[in-house]
């Protein structure tokens, strides 16, 4: 585990049984996430580091964690659902009281419950989809009624007006000298960029609620059982009040691409109609009864966001010189900017496919 000594870490927590052994887990872009093994028959540990310079408020960000996984456990109990312990996460306390500790070198520790005899699916089918589009749609209607208000883990995370603004910045700026060769991604950008700023005039018109979403909505962050159903959602870090497109339209994003996000090879982009119907049955099944008339009036809207946001934020990261995002060489980020360019222009294609598509469910 490289210079981290887990044992005393661990030895923070109320955990029990004896540890044999602490090995990484998952491939998480964020935090560090470790397999504690013990012996007999204690249940086995997740220790994970908290990313502070991603989520900077870790009182904020494991309170509302507390408060969710607590009330959907009450809403699973109150079901006379089988098997709970399964269904959602169970963190562990620290001596202090509190669900994380902070050692000595400023780093911030959880541990949750092991849930063993699961699975993690990176791929996106027709039948995960479905089974994903209920799920996340499930999370939702389960969180619609949480006791308290809960804080943003990340501020202005999917603001699609202060995505602008920080395209604009770095146009402005052109601190790369790179302007030049992406001005035509940035005229088509401006052109759709009022109607793609709807949600916020909304939201200020009174006119569309924020709910409880998971923000991060990708088909890894689900564990399924080994016959291949969900058992629960999972990475609870991002969960805050956002509009509901955060989780329709994110899950698309990448799940209802043919290719990944960074494929530089255009004609393989494309929206998949298949992946687009499966989920939204799904999650319309779930949600559909306590979503507002305009918020299932523009889920056609939030499947062209994300790309759209996307590219925005990849854009404005190439013309700043790559100061946000990880990259593997020098026109990495241009390569996703046109990737999800050309992604967004395929959604709209379909935009009238999805809302009769949409109207036939309801």
């Amino acid at each position: 585990m490289g210079n981290i000594d887990t044992a005393s870490i661990l030895a923070q927590f109320e955990i029990s049984g004896k540890v044999q052994e602490v090995k990484p887990l998952g491939n998480g872009l964020i935090n560090d996430t470790y397999h504690v093994i013990t012996e007999g028959d204690a249940p086995d540990y997740v220790l994970q580091r908290i990313n502070n310079a991603i989520f900077q408020d870790v009182d904020l960000l494991q309170h509302n964690i507390e408060v969710v996984t607590a009330h959907i456990r009450r809403k699973l109990e109150a079901d006379g659902t089988d098997d709970i312990d399964r269904k959602v996460l169970q963190f562990v306390k620290a001596r202090s009281g509190k669900t994380y500790y902070c050692d000595e070198a400023d780093r911030y520790w959880r541990v949750m419950i092991y849930i063993p005899d699961t699975v993690t699916n990176e791929a996106v089918t027709p039948e995960s989809a479905y089974d994903c589009g209920k799920a996340f749609g499930s999370f939702e209607k389960m969180l619609v009624d949480v006791p308290e208000p809960l804080g943003e883990t990340i501020p202005d995370f999917h603001n699609m007006e202060l995505r602008m603004r920080q395209l604009r910045e770095a146009v402005q700026n052109d601190a790369a000298g790179r302007l030049g060769e992406v001005r035509d991604i940035v005229d088509e950008l401006e052109r759709d960029a009022d109607e793609m700023c709807q949600g916020e005039r909304l939201y200020r018109e009174g006119r569309l609620p924020k709910r409880i979403c998971h923000c991060d909505t990708k088909v890894n962050n689900m564990l399924f059982d080994q016959q291949g159903r969900v058992l629960c959602v999972i990475d609870l870090d991002t969960v805050m009040p956002s509009f509901i497109f955060s989780d329709y339209g994110d899950f698309l994003r990448t799940g209802a691409n043919f290719t990944a996000e960074d494929d530089p090879d255009l004609s393989h982009v494309g929206f998949n109609e298949e992946i687009f119907k499966a989920f939204t049955t799904g999650y319309l099944e779930s949600a559909r009864e306590f979503l507002t008339p305009i918020e299932m009036e523009l889920l056609p809207y939030a499947v062209a966001l994300f790309p759209f946001m996307q590219c925005v934020r990849f854009l404005a990261d190439y013309i700043n010189g790559d100061t946000y995002y990880k990259i593997k060489y020098p026109t990495h980020n241009l390569d996703r900017t046109r990737n999800q360019l050309a992604l967004y222009r395929d959604v709209r294609r379909h935009d009238q496919m999805m809302a009769a598509f949409i109207r036939g469910l309801l």
